[in-house]
């Protein structure tokens, strides 16, 4: 039996409209008030999250947080685009917002969706072969991409940086980088790819690409460690990128790079924060340690806070109230820039429905609320 927490007037205001489905045992509401969540001077005044779903389910969806309401909107693409067949599609990986549009990256279904960010409703299609994630620059957008099958092989050829004009949604350019290129980021005028060759654990990738934009070529492809995925920039300029290490002997570790005038790559310091994602905000790093060991994850997961400047630890643990004890599975965190309170996305048995949860800046729990299938990317909205 489906549920509402606020009225259908409520919900054309917000221009979200949700609508339910079953997981295993839990029926998700279309809208729920959340105690604790209103702010109505909130700026970002809300966030998207992109569930991936199962591959092979044909589960990624989209759910919406309006601070300024206190309201959790569940599955918000469904509804407001009821006539797309397959609904969002296959695997959510990325959700960024560029210029008021919504851009989602869905793995599995080899696409990237481009949408109204006020009111998901969508705008444009564009086809990237095994796509991963998307950065933006000026009038393009740069998704990287597997370009190899899903399935993959131990001779899986190399990736690719597709190059979309934001105007008409036609990929203009392409660029070849190194295996299974994962995020990026983009430093005065030349695009940074961690590149990971995750499709074969027994000869990992271990380079980052940089790219020219003016030209969009590579310039140079430096090793740094094996494994790559994520990327940040701190304030100071400099990069910051995750080593997954190969989940047995190696474990996940931070490296932080300098560069040159030119783009080119100058100094790789490893750093000793060993961590499975973070997320930075002004001087600091937020981290989760929960390393696979073997096929399970560590049973001793770790959230702690690092500084930017000594690459330390300066808190050994953000979550002070206990709570951290409800979280099974970390898969995302995210940090608010503006009240500093912290996201972690939970994807719990991988087949029912995750949570996130939202941490004050003192390290308790404010509130948490169920999402769909493996939640995985939240972009915050701004007025």
């Amino acid at each position: 039996m489906k549920r509402r927490y606020i009225t259908y007037i409520a919900l054309i205001a917000s221009l979200l409209f949700a609508s339910c489905r079953d997981e295993e045992t839990i029926i998700l509401s279309e809208s729920e008030s959340i105690e604790n969540a209103i702010d109505t001077n909130a700026n970002p005044y809300g966030f998207y999250l992109l569930n991936e779903g199962n591959m092979g389910s044909n589960k990624a969806t989209l759910d919406f947080m309006d601070f300024t309401t206190g309201v959790y909107h569940h599955n918000i693409y469904a509804e407001s685009n009821p006539n797309v067949i397959k609904e969002l599609g296959d695997v959510g990986n990325d959700a960024k917002i560029y210029d008021n549009k919504l851009w989602l990256v869905i793995n599995a279904s080899h696409k990237v969706e481009i949408v109204e960010a006020k009111n998901a409703k969508r705008i444009a299609q564009v086809d990237v072969p095994n796509c991963r994630y998307i950065v933006f620059d000026g009038n393009y957008a740069y998704v990287s991409s597997y370009v190899t099958t899903i399935i993959g092989d131990v001779n899986a050829q190399e990736g690719a940086v597709f190059k979309i004009d934001t105007e008409t949604y036609e990929i203009v350019g392409e660029v070849k980088v190194g295996r299974q290129p994962e995020e990026m980021v983009i430093k005065n005028g030349y695009l940074y790819v961690a590149n990971s060759g995750g499709y074969n654990s027994d000869n990992y990738d271990n380079t980052v690409s940089v790219i020219r934009l003016s030209s969009f070529t590579q310039i140079e492809k430096k090793e740094i460690a094996i494994n790559l995925h994520r990327m940040r920039i701190d304030k100071n300029g400099k990069i910051w990128v995750l080593s997954r290490g190969d989940y047995y002997t190696l474990p996940p570790r931070l490296y932080r790079l300098e560069t040159n005038s030119n783009g080119t790559i100058k100094s790789v310091e490893a750093t000793n924060l060993l961590c499975s994602n973070f997320d930075i905000c002004e001087d600091k790093i937020y981290m989760y340690n929960a390393p696979y060991q073997g096929n399970s994850m560590a049973t001793n997961i770790t959230y702690t806070i690092a500084n930017i400047e000594t690459a330390e630890i300066e808190e050994e643990r953000f979550i002070k109230d206990g709570t951290e004890s409800l979280i099974k599975v970390p898969y995302a965190i995210k940090v608010n820039p503006s009240t500093k309170e912290v996201f972690i996305c939970d994807a719990k048995n991988y087949v029912s429905s995750g949570t996130i949860t939202c941490y004050s800046p003192q390290g308790t729990k404010r509130w948490s609320v169920f999402t769909g299938d493996i939640p995985s990317s939240i972009e915050f909205i701004y007025k």
